[in-house]
């Protein structure tokens, strides 16, 4: 495959982390540049390891994946955003700040389930998968400190109360992910 549509591709598998590591901006205000760190590895590291996951898992899964994949990653997906919708209510404003390699690790799976199904595609269509599994988590690592910083800044100016908008925003994301998956909507 050539670079353009692995840059694509890299991107669009991409916008998942984006989307969630702008609400993680917006809702843990008091996040430390370690954390934004964490995130930006977990992130792109589970961007680079799914396809390759999925390379080496190849055709014997791709009815599994196809099938179960977008159900896994909406669940996880809609608890941790029903989560924080729950913790914005709650009085211990400590909660949302709190940094918790647990939930970065499922919204890590989460966000990297569909960069699994391009490792799937690359195995079926016998393509080179090493320079993509870089830039997938390159793009990725990028991504998620471009949305940290500007999901901070947003709730810098916004206010505290936008983790009720970021727990929205995760099970949307969700949502969209399971009905893309089912083949409802292509987006």
């Amino acid at each position: 495959m050539d670079i353009v549509s692995t840059l694509l591709i890299a991107v669009a598998l991409a916008m998942d982390a984006f989307s969630v590591s702008l609400t993680k901006g917006f809702t843990m205000p008091k996040i430390s540049k370690m954390q934004i760190l964490w995130f930006a590895i977990f992130f792109g590291g589970f961007q680079s390891l799914m396809p390759a996951i999925g390379y080496l898992a190849g055709m014997q899964l791709e009815w599994l994946i196809s099938t179960f994949a977008p159900w896994a990653a909406f669940i996880l997906l809609a608890l941790i955003g029903t989560n924080m919708i729950r913790e914005s209510f709650s009085d211990d404003d400590e909660e949302s700040d709190k940094f918790s390699f647990k939930e970065l690790i499922l919204l890590a799976i989460a966000t990297s389930i569909d960069a699994f199904a391009v490792g799937v595609t690359y195995a079926v269509l016998k393509e080179e998968v090493l320079i993509p599994i870089i830039i997938i988590g390159v793009v990725a690592f990028i991504f998620t400190l471009i949305g940290i910083y500007l999901g901070k800044k947003i709730g810098d100016y916004f206010g505290d109360k936008f983790e009720i908008l970021g727990g929205v925003v995760l099970i949307l994301l969700g949502i969209r992910i399971l009905l893309n998956g089912l083949g409802i909507i292509n987006f």
